[in-house]
């Protein structure tokens, strides 16, 4: 499938034919009025931000390698530089509603949002952990994307960027929000989800990776829940409290305190079975995980 790379929102709106945007930095379209060739099967690469409300889209999407089916409801976000594939669904008639808003970065310039849109992490998110939304929520971003449409679309003044980018701020923060009530309210999935982080865990620390690898990474944990770092990070802080690293600290020190107080290996043999390359670097991190040395961890059972 030819990858297209969309380095403006002018090319977008030709990819997508439609009319020339009234702004060349933001813009809002609707999916209505895509034509349906261009709903054909294609992967691309867009060097803006999108954020999209989707429905009856009847399109199976690729984020990465991860196939989501986009007939509900939902926001999905994009950031610059991430790959998109799309593929039809021969067996459904495609007849999507919603809108999109596209967001060049050279917008952002010069104003706060430039760095702060970088905090939030659901532009990171795999498709298929993209937002549901209820009616309300969705008729809310609607309005606001419907408010941005309509400044674009004014005669540019002095206040137009200001009153753009507060909008922006606005929907952003909302989302923000949104995603706070999916992971409270989807309790079932994301505990399931702790579940799994358990086993992945405990069955890293069983075999010989972690002598092989070194200790597990943020990373390579997502992969095993099929989950993308920012989004599991997310979930876990809203559920625990705690990020994935911190999950991954907690075994680490479960195991050594397990080694410590059951074996008779040295806190250099312990270290190493860890995954820690120098004994010093385990002995730091236990003591500042436990305000205890290894050695007076072990001392305290005697």
């Amino acid at each position: 499938m030819e990858l297209y790379r969309i380095k403006s929102i002018s090319e977008f709106h030709q990819f997508m034919q439609l009319p020339s945007p009234p702004h060349p930095l933001v813009s809002v379209v609707r999916f209505e009025d895509f034509n349906r060739e261009c709903l054909a099967p294609f992967s691309r690469v867009m060097d803006f931000y999108s954020i999209a409300v989707k429905r009856n889209f009847h399109v199976k999407m690729k984020y990465g390698q991860k196939p989501y089916d986009f007939n509900e409801g939902i926001l999905f976000c994009m950031s610059p530089g991430q790959v998109l594939r799309v593929e039809t669904d021969h067996h459904q008639e495609s007849n999507p509603v919603g809108w999109n808003l596209l967001i060049h970065p050279d917008l952002l310039w010069h104003t706060p949002l430039a760095k702060t849109i970088k905090k939030y992490a659901y532009f990171d998110y795999a498709v298929n952990e993209a937002l549901f939304l209820s009616p309300k929520e969705e008729g809310l971003l609607i309005d606001i994307m419907q408010r941005i449409d309509e400044e674009s679309r004014a005669n540019i003044d002095q206040f137009s960027q200001d009153v753009i980018i507060a909008q922006i701020e606005l929907l952003l923060t909302y989302t923000e929000r949104f995603y706070h009530r999916q992971f409270l309210t989807r309790k079932i999935d994301n505990h399931q989800v702790l579940d799994r982080l358990e086993q992945v865990l405990s069955a890293y620390f069983i075999d010989e990776t972690l002598l092989e690898k070194g200790l597990p990474t943020v990373t390579y944990v997502a992969e095993q829940l099929h989950i993308s770092p920012n989004y599991l990070s997310g979930l876990l802080k809203i559920l625990t409290g705690q990020s994935t690293q911190q999950h991954i600290h907690e075994k680490v020190i479960e195991k050594a305190k397990e080694q410590l107080s059951t074996t008779t290996l040295s806190v250099s043999e312990i270290a190493y079975c860890l995954g820690f390359g120098h004994p010093q670097s385990f002995s730091k991190f236990f003591k500042a995980k436990t305000a205890l040395s290894p050695l007076a961890f072990r001392q305290s059972f005697s």
